[in-house]
């Protein structure tokens, strides 16, 4: 077997496996000899080898005898080929210029500096130099280097991981209470059903919280795993840095050598299409090798429009988990597990009864805002050398509860909710019962109950001239609906932080 048939080999195999696969993969690698029916090949590092002779190795041994290449068995090993005379006739391929320049590279590659527990490690270069497998011994997966909880032996550089955001710390509420089973099933570090795990929701639910606490877990119950967490947006800027220092092969290694990839807000890649190019190929090359991926978005899959149609196709193929806004009894949990580990610190500091669920009941934004409410009252306490009273509260936490005391006329409820559900306001007064308008709405009736000052007999007025027990009607339904549809509370919820903003 010469180079020349090997390059038509290579020809053959771009045809069969695509332009991406063939220049990740394929053109890497370099023939070496044809010994006691062995192809011998080389690759730049250890991982492409692993990956090309799991993947391809049995597709390169069929077009090799389709070749007419007297061949058994494909052997590929990492390092640099001995030198060989060339025949004076043998024409030079891009195969055999290659190996050297992938190596330069590698080799020309500064070390990554890893950032995921606030320790400082250097990613070691594969040796060029590695010694070769005997002909006998397959091509084994190459070992990951422990990812030791406290950070000294990571060479992975992720993102930073928050000490405080673990399970025990995440509050459990029916909003998000199947996005915390999901999220505790693959921190277990078991195998799972569903992959990937795709988190969504709006600001401030508990997404990047859940995300750390799987990270903890899986770095407690898997300590010699490689768990890399990271932004979407980090994901992107390695892919640049990596095209302009001309390292691709080093940024396909390191990512494709995690046992654990998990990349929060994903929607930051959406539009970016040579970083969702290569996002998508990391992605389908750790599911094939069984890794697990946990994503996580502020919208679903389907509802990102500019997010690349077949990664939002892969990651339905997983378990889909949404983060509903906070209800009261959520936000009030929050509160008081948060009131907790503050007074621990605070011991002097006293809390009025009532405070807390005065604060659930008026700021429902979000949890960081209801955090950072009950930080600022503590702070206030702390440098006044005060409880902390319904009165300091009111008077501490003006501007925020001016935001949520914020009135909202009739009016404003009718056309949001059009808006939100995208019928008309004639359709709205109308006698039409298709539930696609009755439901809309039922929830502008809930809402104006709720939001407004307005008798039942005034929403009736507003609503076409309707008897006031239509209008009860329809905001007892809604509340019942809203124990028992998600998504009918979701929708009120959201309508209404909408109108209160």
């Amino acid at each position: 077997m010469t180079n020349e048939t090997w390059g038509h080999v290579r020809g053959e195999l771009l045809k069969s496996i695509g332009k991406n696969n063939f220049s990740a993969w394929i053109e890497p690698i370099t023939f070496d000899c044809l010994e006691d029916r062995t192809a011998k090949f080389h690759a730049p590092t250890s991982f492409i080898g692993s990956w090309v002779s799991q993947n391809f190795g049995d597709l390169i041994l069929r077009h090799l005898a389709s070749a007419g290449v007297g061949v058994d068995r494909v052997e590929i090993s990492v390092g640099k080929p001995a030198p060989t005379p060339a025949p004076a006739n043998a024409v030079a391929t891009p195969a055999e210029d290659l190996a050297p320049r992938a190596m330069e590279l590698k080799n020309a590659a500064p070390a990554a500096v890893d950032h995921v527990n606030g320790h400082d490690a250097e990613i070691a270069p594969v040796a060029a130099s590695a010694p070769r497998r005997a002909p006998s011994a397959p091509v084994a997966q190459p070992r990951p280097v422990a990812a030791q909880a406290n950070g000294h032996d990571d060479d992975l550089p992720g993102a930073q991981l928050n000490p405080n955001f673990t399970f025990d710390n995440f509050v459990v509420g029916k909003p998000n209470e199947l996005a915390h089973a999901a999220a505790r099933r693959v921190g277990e570090g078991r195998d799972v059903t569903f992959n990937p795990l795709f988190l969504y929701g709006g600001v401030g639910l508990g997404k990047t919280h859940l995300m750390h606490a799987i990270a903890w877990e899986l770095r407690a119950n898997l300590p010699e795993s490689r768990i890399l967490y990271l932004s979407a947006e980090q994901f992107m800027y390695r892919f640049v840095r990596a095209l302009r220092e001309q390292d691709t092969l080093g940024f396909k290694q390191m990512f494709r050598s995690v046992d654990v990839l998990m990349v929060d807000d994903v929607q930051f890649i959406a539009g970016k299409r040579s970083t969702q190019e290569e996002f998508f190929h990391t992605f389908n090359a750790l599911v094939e090798m069984g890794k697990q991926i946990v994503i996580s978005g502020d919208r679903a899959p389907v509802d990102m429009e500019e997010l690349d149609t077949r990664i939002a196709s892969r990651l339905q193929c997983g378990l889909v988990v949404d983060l509903h806004p906070t209800d009261y009894e959520l936000r009030l949990g929050v509160l008081q597990h948060k009131a907790e580990r503050m007074h621990e610190r605070n011991p002097n500091i006293a809390i009025a009864p009532g405070v807390l669920e005065f604060i659930a009941q008026k700021v429902s934004s979000n949890v960081r805002v209801l955090e950072g409410a009950l930080t600022r009252l503590f702070a206030f306490a702390d440098l006044v050398q005060k409880d902390i009273t319904m009165e300091m509260t009111q008077d501490c936490l003006s501007d925020i509860l001016r935001s949520t005391d914020k009135k909202v006329t009739m009016d404003e409820i009718i056309k949001k909710t059009c808006e939100y559900y995208n019928i008309r306001q004639a359709d709205m007064m109308s006698a039409n019962r298709a539930r696609a308008i009755a439901r809309p709405r039922q929830v502008a009736m809930f809402l104006c109950k709720k939001l407004t000052t307005r008798s039942l007999p005034e929403i009736g007025r507003k609503f076409g001239g309707r008897d006031h027990t239509t209008i009860l009607y329809g905001v007892r339904k809604i509340e019942e609906l809203m124990q028992v549809d998600s998504q009918i509370a979701e929708d009120a919820e959201l309508l209404r932080r909408a109108l209160e903003a």
